[in-house]
C-alpha cells in the first residue's frame, strides 16, 4: 500500500492512453430507462460491449451526467472498457423509491448482466458499494472508492477484502478527514491510497486529469498485472 502512483505507471499509462486517443473508436454512449426493482432506472452506456466492465456510481449532489460533463465515459470507453454510469434511485433521471443497501449492488449487476466489474464509487454510494465488496468480492475485479460513506464501519470488520483497491481522497476533504484512507486502504489485501493534492470532498471533480490518469493505469494493471 503506499500513497503516490506505482513504479511501473508512466509506460502502462502511455499504452492506455494510446488506446483511447489513437485506438479504434467505441460505439456512442447510448441512454435509456430500464425497470430495475419495480421501477426505471437510469444509465449511460459507453464503450465495446466485450470490454472490462466499469460502473460508475455518483454522490449525493450528482448523478450520471457528472461523470459525462467530466469526461470520465469517454475516456474509459476510448480505452477500450464498457461503462455504465447509472443514476442511484432519487437521483438525475431514476425515481426515488426505498432501496435495500445490502442487496442493491448484487442485484444492480445481475440487472446489467456485468461481472467482475471495476466499481467507482464516490462519497454516498458508498453505502451501495461497501456492502457488495464485502458480501460478493468475487463479482469485482477491483474498487475505487472516493471518500465512500460507510467506510468507518468497513474499517471496522476483522476480515480483509480480497478486492484490489484504488482508495482516493482529496487532501483538503472537509466532510471525511484523509486520516481516514489509511484505514479504509488497511482493509483491503492489496490497496493503493492516492490522495489528489488541493482537492476537496469531490476530489475527482477539483483533480480531473490526476483523478483519470490513476483510474486508467489502475484499471490497466487489473488487466496486465506485473
Amino acid at each position: 500500500m503506499c500513497a503516490a502512483i506505482r513504479p511501473g505507471f508512466p509506460t502502462i499509462l502511455g499504452v492506455v492512453l494510446a488506446m483511447a486517443f489513437f485506438g479504434p473508436q467505441p460505439s456512442r454512449a447510448s441512454e435509456e430507462r430500464k425497470i430495475f426493482q419495480g421501477t426505471p432506472l437510469f444509465r449511460i452506456t459507453a464503450g465495446p460491449a466485450e470490454g472490462r466492465p466499469v460502473l460508475l456510481l455518483h454522490g449525493a449532489a450528482f448523478s450520471s451526467k457528472t461523470w459525462q460533463g467530466l469526461g470520465t465515459i469517454d475516456l474509459l470507453a476510448k480505452a477500450g472498457y464498457r461503462v455504465i454510469a447509472i443514476d442511484l434511485p432519487g437521483f438525475g433521471k431514476s425515481p426515488n423509491r426505498r432501496v435495500d443497501a445490502r442487496s442493491f449492488g448484487v442485484e444492480l449487476l445481475a440487472h446489467l448482466g456485468i461481472d467482475r466489474v471495476v466499481v467507482v464509487s464516490p462519497s454516498m454510494s458508498g453505502r451501495f458499494s461497501l456492502p457488495l465488496v464485502r458480501q460478493h468480492p468475487k463479482r469485482l475485479a477491483g474498487y475505487v472508492p472516493i471518500a465512500p460513506v460507510g467506510s468507518i464501519e468497513f474499517a471496522k470488520e476483522p476480515k480483509k477484502s480480497p478486492v484490489p483497491a484504488l482508495v482516493t481522497w482529496g487532501e483538503k476533504d472537509g466532510l471525511f478527514p484523509p486520516a481516514q484512507a489509511k484505514r479504509l486502504a488497511q482493509s483491503f489485501e492489496e490497496a493503493e491510497v492516492l490522495i489528489l493534492p488541493g482537492a476537496g470532498h469531490p476530489a475527482y471533480l477539483d483533480q480531473p486529469k490526476r483523478f483519470h490518469e490513476a483510474l486508467l493505469e489502475f484499471i490497466a494493471e487489473l488487466e496486465n498485472p506485473a
